[in-house]
């Protein structure tokens, strides 16, 4: 199970960690920690150092009730970024969050090498084919709506067929117009409510039937620290309780604020299933 990004063959059969750079000044966790350009190459070669394979950067807060931010905006956060993470690291792989296919088109022509869509090209029309013209490996997420309205849409028949449904469609679209590599995320915390999210995690096994691999994004989320009735900042331990869990249900590539704890996670597991 391999993906190819810019020439490099990222082999998914064992599990990867993809490091989060957010670069909103309103993401939940980290907003606007990461302005400067030496906290930024500091942050980013620790995650490298740790084990991350992927560096995912966003530049659009996807929180629920997030702010709208301007294209012109994101690009204004997100592409200088870039520019400073392939100066320092050159073989760095990295993964631009976002839902607009100019962003990822432009991020691309910089020199990332996948995309990582919240709305699996619902929120843009132009995202699929842009996504296939540029012949790069593609994250396609679960939700509903926007992230301002996600939250009033958790209605569900059978959480499991429901989101495979969904998926369905827009892999068979995306196959269409030839999209190659395809990873599902099935989007903890977007669009599901606190029960909802652990009922997805209980059965994430369930989405081996497409073949694919697929992401678990659960780091430091509120299902995580409402549970525990703590705080984004208190969440880590919380987390990795359940990024091994994911792993054990076949994840492929976690996604985490938090690498090293993580690469432990995938070392544990790596181990138990010698």
């Amino acid at each position: 199970m391999t993906i190819n990004c810019k020439g490099k063959l990222i082999d998914l059969s064992t599990p990867k960690i993809m490091g989060i750079l957010n670069v909103t000044p309103d993401s939940f966790y980290d907003g606007g920690v990461y302005k400067e350009e030496s906290k930024i190459v500091n942050r980013v070669k620790i995650m490298l150092e740790e084990g991350a394979t992927f560096i995912d950067v966003g530049a659009y807060s996807s929180k629920p009730n997030a702010d709208e931010v301007s294209v012109d905006e994101e690009l204004n956060r997100i592409l200088p970024i870039i520019d400073v993470l392939l100066k320092h690291f050159p073989d760095i792989v990295i993964s631009v969050d976002t839902f607009r296919a100019e962003v990822a088109k432009q991020c691309i022509d910089k020199g990332a090498a996948l995309v990582n869509d919240i709305s699996a090209g619902l929120l843009d029309e132009k995202m699929l084919e842009t996504v296939a013209s540029l012949n790069v490996p593609y994250i396609m997420m679960h939700m509903r709506g926007t992230p301002k309205t996600m939250q009033q849409q958790t209605n569900y028949n059978d959480i499991l067929k429901d989101i495979l449904f969904y998926f369905s469609e827009r892999i068979t679209k995306a196959r269409a117009l030839g999209i190659k590599d395809i990873i599902l995320d099935p989007g903890f915390g977007f669009a599901k409510t606190t029960e909802q999210n652990f009922e997805l995690l209980n059965i994430l096994e369930g989405f081996k039937i497409t073949n694919l691999p697929f992401l678990a994004g659960l780091s430091r989320k509120s299902m995580i620290y409402k549970t525990l009735q703590t705080s984004p900042t208190e969440a880590l331990n919380g987390t990795t309780a359940l990024n091994m869990i994911a792993l054990q249900k076949g994840a492929a590539i976690l996604r985490v604020h938090d690498v090293k704890e993580a690469m432990e996670c995938v070392t544990l597991f790596n181990k138990l299933n010698k």
